[in-house]
């Protein structure tokens, strides 16, 4: 009862930590940039070339990159993504005669997951070359990342983007909490702190439902990992047989309850590693961790989690144009 009220009132306390974090910098510019939203472009968009698929792509993540929503986002959730009508064509005489494209470009930002759009806009630009496919290039080419005109559209998803998170709180700790009680604890983390933190009021309360279930994860693995090092250690107790324990044994979380089994058994390997080779024991069990370095493992596992997922995601964007 006592280290789970230990527990208890360091969660409090980094749940306080995250707190304080998201509301000093409330409101500031840089906390756009806290969301992401990644560039897409479907396959099927008028028949587009893979060079001008390519082009359209830069140009989308440059944009979100030029209002602050750029990066690598962990959970890709959120996309622009374009679409491109062509208005006219026309071909100038020559030599060499040249296609002239007129061409309407709508970006949208919606949730590429569930199908929902959030804003969109048109810009019409005008591409000429040698044949249609350079034209296309051209006037892809035209559209100007950095046009302030995109502002109050990224600012439209953006807010969008916040107020699914709003609205949709209660579920994504729901089912975190779900699927800790299934063991998959890292993919129950990385759910919990995708949340932004310029979303504050979800953000505190994602960060305060972590803690507990990083709780059930450690003190999972560490029973594993004891009883894989204690059976390494029991079928040969030699230099090999100490040096495989100690790899397992120093990965062990310092917080999980069986941490003092971890620490007995390393003692004892270390006690006999001395009387048979002589030397110290090369391997060191992990120190406790302050709440600054808490912060840092929940984000951790969360990044392990993503960066294992699959690159390539199907979009629905079926209804946006």
């Amino acid at each position: 009862m006592k280290n789970k009220n230990i527990f208890l009132t360091l969660s409090a306390i980094v749940a306080l930590g995250f707190g304080a974090v998201a509301q000093n910098t409330a409101g500031k510019s840089e906390d756009a940039g806290r969301l992401t939203i990644a560039a897409y472009v479907p396959q099927q968009v008028d028949k587009m070339s893979d060079a001008a698929r390519n082009m359209l792509t830069n140009k989308l993540s440059q944009i979100v990159s030029a209002n602050g929503l750029g990066g690598s986002a962990l959970n890709e959730r959120f996309i622009i993504t374009a679409n491109i009508v062509t208005m006219s064509k026309d071909i100038v005489a020559g030599p060499p005669p040249m296609t002239a494209l007129n061409l309407d470009i709508t970006l949208y930002i919606g949730d590429g997951i569930d199908g929902t759009k959030f804003a969109s806009k048109t810009v019409s630009v005008k591409g000429v070359g040698t044949n249609d496919t350079k034209a296309y290039i051209e006037g892809i080419k035209m559209i100007k990342t950095n046009d302030p005109a995109y502002a109050a559209f990224i600012e439209e998803g953006k807010n969008k983007i916040m107020k699914y998170y709003n609205t949709k709180c209660d579920f994504i700790i729901k089912e975190a909490q779900s699927l800790a009680t299934q063991n998959q604890q890292d993919e129950a983390i990385y759910k919990l702190t995708s949340v932004p933190d310029v979303c504050k009021e979800c953000f505190d309360k994602c960060i305060a439902a972590v803690a507990p279930i990083y709780k059930q994860k450690i003190d999972r693995e560490c029973k594993l990992k004891l009883a894989e090092a204690t059976n390494l250690w029991n079928a040969n107790q030699d230099v090999n047989a100490a040096n495989s324990a100690g790899e397992i044994l120093s990965s062990v979380d310092p917080g999980a309850a069986c941490f003092k089994d971890v620490q007995a058994l390393a003692g004892k390997i270390s006690k006999r590693v001395q009387e048979i080779d002589k030397r110290e024991w090369n391997y060191k069990l992990k120190e406790q961790q302050q709440t600054s370095e808490m912060i840092k493992a929940y984000r951790d596992v969360g990044v392990a989690y993503g960066n294992g997922q699959p690159k390539s995601v199907t979009y629905n964007v079926s209804g946006w144009w």
